[in-house]
Parts: structure tokens; C-alpha cells; sequence
């Protein structure tokens, strides 16, 4: 039960159940829809639960990291005009009173904090200055994966330790067209960030060090995997996927191998120089194929 008190009324109980109106007996002067009290009781709920919930894992303020979209509130202590809420813009910066633009996205928001304080106190704006930042609204939180992936599309970021490597997991594995790189785009330290991702070496290598950490925002995008031709007297002419380090024998496996009628004296490599123009070259079985290579097996004569 609550209760509800005031002037020349008593305190009855009142009843909560929806949509039931509950007066005063003494005065009808009293009158209060439960419903609303309804509303307020669970927003105060709501409320409890969330500071409840920030001071089990107060850790939370200085994981997170701040990119484009967010919304801030920043104050300083005793200066009240430089109170301004304000959104981290695509480029990862905001613009605040006396400094101007300050970078702040891949910053956590003590650092950010602490970048803003030392602008105001190397401008000789405010001697020491104490400030606070607020997140009002995190941004969409979400990773694009693009490219020769089994799922492309956008993944919340739900954790602030996903690596690449778990979001590519997320997004179903690499396709059968990936190929062995990724491109990661992103804001880091308020700057715009691309890095080439060798994707073997993520699964390779003993621990995380290579796994790079994602921020909300960031942009995975894997490439199609070169690829090489095959025709002429082999059991399965096509186009196939180019491995590391693939030589001319591998690829003529892809192919299922010669005919009883092909010859590997008739083997021959068609490929584009730099130029772009066509060499035809005589090769052999332990030579390297290169992206986009024609590997052409004439019928033998005898």
C-alpha cells in the first residue's frame, strides 16, 4: 500500500490496482489516478535498477570506449557556462566552449575527460580544471562486416573485449570467395584508422595480440579471393579460388588433372604484365601462379 497526504486530509491507504481512482473518505479533496502512481513506481524501479546496476560494475565508465554517435553531457566543476551537451561527430570529435575541437573517439571517458581538462588548463581558460563527462546516448554500437563473408551485414557489439576475429565468427566465417585478408576501418585516438588484417595469423598465432579490439563503428571488409583459370585437356575446366603460395601443379589438381589426352609438355601459363599486356609463358610443375592466371593444357599430338 501507499499512501498519499495533503492539506487537511488524512492518510488512508490507497489502492493500486489499474485504472481504480481512490479519494480521501474524509474530505474528497484527495484524488489520485493508481495508474500514474503505477507509471512512477515502476520508472522509480527502472531507476533503482540502473544505479543499482552502475554501482555493482563501476568499472563500466572507464571501459567505454567513445565513438561517432554518442552523446555527451561535459561540465566543470564551479564553471557552469561551459556546461554543453554535445554528439561525437563522424571524424570522432566534438566541438566545446573556448578550445574548440577535441578529439575524443577510441578515447574512454576519463581519458576524454582528462584531454578536455588539459585543453582548458594549457589555454589558461581554468586553472585546474575538474571535468566531468556524461554519456546521455550510446551510439548504435554495431559492427559492419562486408565482403566474402558467409552473413554480411551489421553485428551489435555487445561485449568490450570482441576481437575481429569473433566478429567474423559472428558474421558465419569467411565464404568460400574470402580470401586471406580483411580491412578494418575505424576511429582510434579521435583519428580515422585503416589497417589490413593478415586472417590466417588471427587463428595461427598463440594469443590476442594480433586480434585487434573493435570499437562501435568499426567497418571489417574482406576481400574476394584472387582467382585462376584452367582450360583445354583438364577432367575440369573453370575458374578457382588462387591459395598461398599455390604452384602450377596445385592448380591443375583443382582441376581434377590432365585428360588422357593432354600432355604436360603442353602446359602453358597466360598472364598479364604490369602493362597489361598478355605473355604467354612455358612453365613448370613447381612454379608460383599468380592472380588471374590462364592455365592452358593442349591436347597431346601422339
Amino acid at each position: 500500500m501507499l499512501y498519499a497526504v495533503s492539506p487537511g486530509c488524512h492518510m488512508p491507504a490507497l489502492d493500486l490496482a489499474p485504472g481504480r481512482v481512490t479519494r480521501c473518505i474524509d474530505t474528497g479533496r484527495c484524488v489520485l489516478l493508481s495508474r500514474v502512481l503505477g507509471w512512477l513506481l515502476a520508472a522509480s524501479m527502472v531507476l533503482l535498477s540502473v544505479t543499482a546496476a552502475a554501482a555493482a560494475d563501476p568499472d563500466k565508465k572507464a571501459e567505454y570506449v567513445l565513438g561517432p554517435g554518442d552523446v555527451v553531457r561535459i561540465s566543470v566543476f564551479q564553471n557552469p557556462d561551459l556546461t554543453v551537451e554535445t554528439r561525437v561527430s563522424e571524424t570522432g570529435s566534438i566541438t566545446y566552449p573556448l578550445v574548440g575541437t577535441v578529439a575524443v573517439g577510441g578515447l574512454a571517458i576519463p581519458e576524454a575527460e582528462q584531454r578536455i581538462g588539459q585543453r582548458l588548463r594549457e589555454g589558461g581558460f581554468v586553472l585546474q580544471p575538474q571535468v566531468n563527462l556524461l554519456l546521455l546516448q550510446i551510439r548504435g554500437n554495431q559492427i559492419a562486416v562486408l565482403g566474402q563473408v558467409n552473413r554480411p551485414g551489421r553485428y551489435p557489439l555487445e561485449t568490450f573485449d570482441t576481437r575481429l576475429s569473433d566478429m567474423l565468427a559472428t558474421a558465419g566465417g569467411i565464404a568460400a570467395t574470402g580470401a586471406d585478408t580483411a580491412i578494418l576501418t575505424g576511429v582510434r585516438e579521435g583519428k580515422r584508422v585503416r589497417q589490413e588484417i593478415d586472417i590466417p595469423s588471427l587463428f595461427l598465432k598463440s594469443g590476442t595480440g594480433g586480434d585487434i579490439p573493435l570499437v562501435g563503428g568499426d567497418i571489417i571488409y574482406v576481400h574476394r579471393a584472387p582467382m585462376f583459370y584452367i582450360y583445354g585437356e583438364v577432367q575440369r575446366a573453370g575458374v578457382y579460388r588462387l591459395e598461398r603460395d599455390m604452384t602450377v601443379m596445385q592448380g591443375l589438381a583443382s582441376g581434377g588433372g590432365l585428360t588422357p589426352r593432354g600432355t604436360e609438355r603442353g602446359i602453358r601459363v597466360h598472364r598479364r604484365d604490369a602493362e597489361g599486356k598478355l605473355e604467354v609463358l612455358e612453365t613448370r610443375m613447381d612454379d608460383p601462379l599468380k592472380a588471374d592466371d590462364v592455365i592452358y593444357v593442349k591436347e597431346s599430338l601422339f
